[in-house]
């Protein structure tokens, strides 16, 4: 058994302890295999962002890819040539630096298609797509057989070239729904484009594996007519070990910080007047990293009302998330209620990997709304409570100990069931491909992994 130890700036520690018997039973300690079932497999995904990207898709399928060569098989990815930030990609910054020494480096391919600057403009957005689906399906039909296609949802509607290489190549399908379409659009005030709901279940239904990100995320999918038994819950993850618990900032002020995509899907009006209610007080400073079309208009918001309390700064690269997350006492994670189950925000994880409590923001059907009650690692507030988050970031700042204790209750949740190993080993079941043996040495919660462990 291990301890973690978590020391705080401003005094106290808990200890938080793991067992391997534990994690055996969330998967990540593989069973020894059976020789016959030891057969190298080729995985063809098909996904338009890939590799250690701001894009969340992109960063879980490297992921994915790193996990399925380690366990002895061949990866092949079909992805475009820009990135979700517009950046040009090669071959020499597709992966981490550290994935070069990994076993079966080798077996990953990258294949990346010339299309359309990828833009948040819906005309510009649609034209990416276009030219990135007739490249795809030219190198998915031409290219060596595979065992395994597995389609994701970036583009919509990528499963119907996992359908049809599952009809003439004879390969099984697996789609992962990182984002539900059309549900999305419905939600966003764009009915019209349920329409569409037929169209993209067609390919859903006849997939071997559909992949949820949670509960709430296959109640969905049940509505839309995909049988139970082909649906596998399998939520996302983090990397434990290059994501871990750092002291807190000294308090005051309290910082509550935003980290990534603020997207349309997600509830800026709630957080928008609490700023506005609590504008230049000393005592709290809100920090939004990264970008997304609603962080302009909210940037607007904060300069007109004179918010001198807030500060908006630039996505961080992969290998700084850990420090950027440890800068903050709460993180922000949050969502429109019409949403629920369209998409689950993946925030949550690396949070909870940094030992942070989770503040969300939306429906109490969420997947967030229910690991925050479930582990006791944050609050829920529904969208639109702004005297309920008022009178939490008063209560806190009273009473501290209750931000460690819930980021303590928070690791130790994620290092029982959200850590990579485990992740990718969901991920890798569900595609029919054993997962990588994870020695205890390589899990979080070990001191090789992680030098904030003491034994």
């Amino acid at each position: 058994m291990t301890h973690i130890n978590l020391k705080k700036a401003n005094g106290g520690s808990n200890v938080l302890t793991s067992t391997n018997k534990e994690r055996q039973e969330e998967g990540y300690l593989s069973p020894p295999l059976r020789r016959q079932e030891n057969r190298q497999k080729l995985v063809l995904a098909i996904s338009q962002f890939y590799g250690y990207d701001s894009a969340a898709v992109g960063n879980f399928l490297a992921d994915a890819a790193s996990g399925i060569v380690t366990a002895g098989h061949r990866f092949r990815v079909v992805c475009a040539h820009e990135s979700y930030r517009g950046v040009r990609r090669d071959a020499t910054n597709d992966v981490r630096s550290e994935m070069s020494q990994l076993p079966g480096r080798c077996g990953i391919e990258v294949v990346r298609l010339p299309n359309l600057r990828f833009s948040h403009t819906a005309f510009r957005r649609l034209l990416s797509y276009a030219t990135f689906y007739l490249g795809a399906i030219w190198k998915a039909v031409t290219g060596p057989r595979p065992d395994v296609v597995l389609t994701l949802t970036a583009p919509p509607g990528m499963a119907w070239i996992g359908w049809l290489m599952q009809r003439i190549r004879g390969c099984r399908h697996v789609v992962w729904e990182m984002d539900l379409y059309p549900d999305i659009a419905v939600a966003l005030g764009m009915p019209f484009v349920g329409r569409l709901g037929g169209l993209l279940d067609y390919p859903r239904r006849r997939a071997d594996v559909v992949i949820a990100l949670g509960d709430c995320m296959k109640e969905r999918l049940l509505r839309h007519g995909i049988p139970q038994e082909r649906i596998c819950v399998a939520e996302n993850w983090a990397d434990g070990r290059k994501i871990h618990p750092l002291p807190f900032p000294h308090l005051p002020p309290l910082r509550i910080l935003y980290s990534g995509n603020l997207g349309l899907v997600h509830d800026v009006s709630t957080i928008r007047e609490v700023i506005e209610r609590l504008a230049n007080d000393q005592g709290l400073r809100f920090d939004f990293a990264g970008g997304g079309p609603q962080r302009k208009d909210l940037e607007e918001f904060c300069q007109l009302n004179g918010a001198g309390n807030v500060s908006f700064r630039p996505y961080v690269q992969w290998e700084d998330l850990g420090a950027s997350l440890a800068e903050c006492h709460v993180g922000l994670v949050t969502q429109k209620a019409t949403t629920v189950g369209a998409i689950v925000p993946s925030k949550m994880y690396g949070l909870m990997a940094a030992g942070r409590p989770v503040l969300y923001i939306g429906p109490a059907a969420a997947t967030p709304a229910l690991l925050t009650k479930r582990f006791n690692c944050g609050w829920h507030f529904e969208c639109g409570d702004v005297e309920g988050v008022l009178g939490l970031l008063a209560h806190v700042l009273v009473h501290p100990e209750e931000i460690y204790e819930k980021g303590e209750c928070g690791r130790r949740a994620f290092e029982m069931h959200f850590d990579e190993a485990g992740g990718v080993a969901r991920i890798c079941r569900a595609l029919g491909v054993e997962p990588p043996a994870i020695s205890p040495a390589q899990l979080t919660g070990t001191a090789h992994s992680n030098p904030q462990l003491v034994t």
